[in-house]
Formats: C-alpha cells, sequence, structure tokens
C-alpha cells in the first residue's frame, strides 16, 4: 500500500511549472504523508510505519516534524562545543531530559554560520509544551525565517520581530499537523563577533555577563506580570489548578509559539534587546527555566566564567541546577568571547 502511494503521489507531483520552491513542496508532500500513515497504521504494524518514515526523515524531507510524531524520539542527553572561524569565540552547550513521563521538549541551535561576507552566531534554545513539534519546528526554520527577510542587515529588530510573528501564523496555520502545544524562545544573533541581537517569548533566558557582572537581556513573560494584557483580551489568570499562575488555568508563560486554543489571550511578539560587545563581555548564557527556576542570574554567570571550555560550563551549569533538584527539561548553551 506505502509502495502505491508513492507510485501515484510522488514528490515531483507537489512541484508545479512555476517552479514551486523544493521546501515547500517537500512539506505539502509530507502533511500528505502523515495522513497517510494514520490511515496505513489501521492495517499495518507500528515497526513498518517507523521503516518508512525512517527512511523519510534520513532523506530530511520531514522537516516539519519531529521525530516523536512518527514513533521515534530524542536522547535523553547531550552536548557539544563549536568556535568561530578564527577561534576567538567559542560555545558549548548541554540538554537534560527532566523527570517528567514525556519525552524531551527543549530543543536547541548553537553554530557560526557565513553568510553574505559575515560571520554570525546562532544561538537559542526552544522549551516546548504539550508536545515536542512545535520547538523541533522553530529549531528548523526560526533563524531561516529571520535571516530571510530583506531588512536583516539594515534594521535587525525589525527583521527579528517580523520572522517572529511570520514564523506563528505558519505554526497556527498548521496545527492539524504540529499538534496544540507550543514553545518558548530565546534566540541570538551575534553579527561579526561585536553587535548581539536577542530576542525572547516566553520564560527562557538571556544572561550576559560583562566584567562578571550578570545582565539580563531577556524578559521572563509571565501571567502575572502581564495579567492586564491578557484580561484585555479576554482571559484570565489562575493559581488553580496548582500554585503557579496560568494563562486561563493552563499556561504558565504569557507568551509563546503556537498554542492555538489559547492564542486569543496570548502574545507572540518579542521582547528585543541589543548590546554591543567589547573587551569586558565574557560570556552569554542561554537556559530554559529549568534553569533559572533554581538559579539566579549571577549564580549562572558566576560559575560559567569558572571554566575556559564552554561546554564544560553548560554541563556544570546544569549538574548545578538537578543538585538543586531541578526537575524540568534544562537546556543550556554558554558563548564564551575571548579565552
Amino acid at each position: 500500500m506505502f509502495r502505491w502511494w508513492l507510485r501515484h503521489r510522488p514528490f515531483m507531483a507537489y512541484t508545479n511549472s512555476t517552479q514551486q520552491p523544493v521546501a515547500e513542496a517537500r512539506h505539502i508532500f509530507a502533511f500528505e504523508l502523515i495522513h497517510f500513515l494514520g490511515t496505513f497504521a489501521e492495517e499495518n504494524s507500528v515497526g513498518q510505519i517507523r521503516g518508512f518514515a525512517g527512511i523519510l526523515f534520513s532523506m530530511d524531507w520531514l522537516c516539519c516534524f519531529s521525530s516523536s510524531q512518527l514513533g521515534g524520539g530524542r536522547s535523553s542527553s547531550t552536548s557539544g562545543k563549536g568556535k568561530s572561524s578564527e577561534g576567538m569565540m567559542r560555545f558549548g552547550f548541554s540538554l537534560v531530559k527532566g523527570k517528567a513521563s514525556h519525552p524531551m521538549e527543549d530543543y536547541h541551535v548553537a553554530k557560526f554560520v557565513q553568510i553574505q561576507g559575515h560571520e554570525l552566531g546562532l544561538f537559542a534554545i526552544y522549551d516546548g509544551h504539550l508536545g515536542d513539534s512545535v520547538p523541533a519546528y522553530l529549531q528548523k526554520h526560526l533563524f531561516a525565517n529571520i535571516l530571510k527577510e530583506e531588512d536583516f542587515w539594515v534594521d535587525p529588530y525589525r527583521a527579528i520581530s517580523k520572522a517572529y510573528d511570520k514564523t506563528d501564523q505558519t505554526i497556527l496555520s498548521h496545527s492539524s499537523d504540529l499538534g496544540r502545544g507550543g514553545s518558548t524562545a530565546v534566540t541570538a544573533i551575534l553579527i561579526n563577533g561585536i553587535n548581539l541581537w536577542v530576542a525572547n517569548v516566553g520564560d527562557s533566558r538571556a544572561v550576559l555577563s560583562s566584567r562578571g557582572q550578570a545582565i539580563q537581556m531577556t524578559t521572563d513573560h509571565e501571567p502575572n506580570t502581564e495579567r492586564g494584557s491578557i484580561e484585555n483580551r479576554g482571559g484570565f489568570v489562575s493559581n488553580m489548578p496548582g500554585d503557579v499562575p496560568r494563562v486561563n488555568g493552563q499556561l504558565a508563560v504569557s507568551r509563546a509559539f503556537g498554542d492555538k486554543s489559547l492564542k486569543s489571550h496570548l502574545r507572540s511578539d518579542p521582547d528585543i534587546r541589543n548590546a554591543n560587545v567589547d573587551s569586558n563581555t565574557d560570556v552569554l548564557v542561554l537556559a530554559s527555566d529549568g534553569l533559572w527556576k533554581v538559579m539566579a542570574n549571577q549564580e549562572a554567570v558566576d560559575i560559567a566564567r569558572r571554566f575556559k571550555d564552554p561546554q564544560k560550563a553548560a554541563k556544570q551549569l546544569i549538574a548545578e541546577a538537578v543538585k538543586r533538584e531541578s526537575k524540568d527539561d534544562i537546556s543550556c548553551v554558554v558563548v564564551r568571547f575571548r579565552g
């Protein structure tokens, strides 16, 4: 049956005489394939479905979807590191799954890239809720959407703002495939090693260190602090159930990507902040709230600055959060600007 579908619905059927972009055609192909697999599952084993999905994932066809949607999954922990082209700046990252029974919902980006003669450092943390589809989508697409904005090089603030909005609209329009969940986001773009742009929605946070002093570069979007905006949109903030303020008693952040059922009461516009990196700037720490729930900004900076290797710094930050009994997924990126 699967071979019949591929014969009758080949990938080329999704391109047209106007030369539809291959990436867009792949997305349409993927959406139809998901629906097909749902029907196929009624007649075949999960193992067969995973096999077909695995082939397609290896070809990067299902770029919009997280592996867990088709029976895959993520490793419980991961870490790594890298550096700028001349090695002057380095980064390290580490992610650890929390105590909850659901799959890992934190995703990250950490890399240096060369674009139009510029070197960009791209760093992000995406903390999902009610599934990992939305953070997985953001990992694939948010930076690409920012960088393809025509005014990125002349007005990064405007480009970031527009891309956040467009990305959220795309997620909402594909909610039938990406699910009902959502995600926070904190993104940092370092342009040529000297110009830093940080944006966020939700409570994932970025903290910059200058001469060892912690500077919070993001705003925690919590229901209590944005109660007026929520109520003006017809929503409410309640501590029931539980003891944490939530939008409509459900979501513990007041801004997020996705969350279609709550979107009329939520915002997804980012807070954006710019800073120049100079000789006093030493480290940048991005992390999900699994870290910030148990650690103050200055504590995180103090720990990160003790390690010349930013990967070791990220691992130590997570180890300390786990020691302090953080039960959430914890993800952390540390950027070290000089030796």
